[in-house]
C-alpha cells in the first residue's frame, strides 16, 4: 500500500481512514483490515519524518560543523542551562 504513494498521500489516506473508524460501526473485518493498513501508514509516516529529521540534521552539521550524534545516530542533548 505505501510503494509510491508520498507523505502527503498516506497522511491524507489516515486521517480518511482515523475518521470513517471513529465515525461508523464497521464490520469486525473490515475494522480490522482498515486498523492494519493504518498501521502500515502510521510506520510510513514515521520513517519518512525520521529521514527528513536525519537530513536537517546534516544539513545544520554542513552548516555549522558540530552536530554530535550517539550511538543510535541522534543528536546528542545537552542540559539548557539557564543563567
Amino acid at each position: 500500500m505505501t510503494d509510491n504513494i508520498s507523505f502527503e498521500q498516506a497522511f491524507k489516506r489516515l486521517e480518511a481512514i482515523l475518521e470513517k473508524m471513529n465515525s461508523a460501526a464497521l464490520p469486525l473485518e473490515e475494522a480490522l483490515s482498515l486498523y492494519e493498513e493504518a498501521d502500515r501508514l502510521v510506520a510510513f509516516c514515521s520513517k519518512q519524518l525520521q529521514s527528513a529529521e536525519k537530513k536537517v540534521q546534516v544539513l545544520i552539521k554542513n552548516r555549522q560543523n558540530d552536530l554530535l550524534l550517539d550511538e543510535n545516530e541522534r543528536p546528542q542533548m545537552q542540559a539548557y542551562e539557564i543563567r
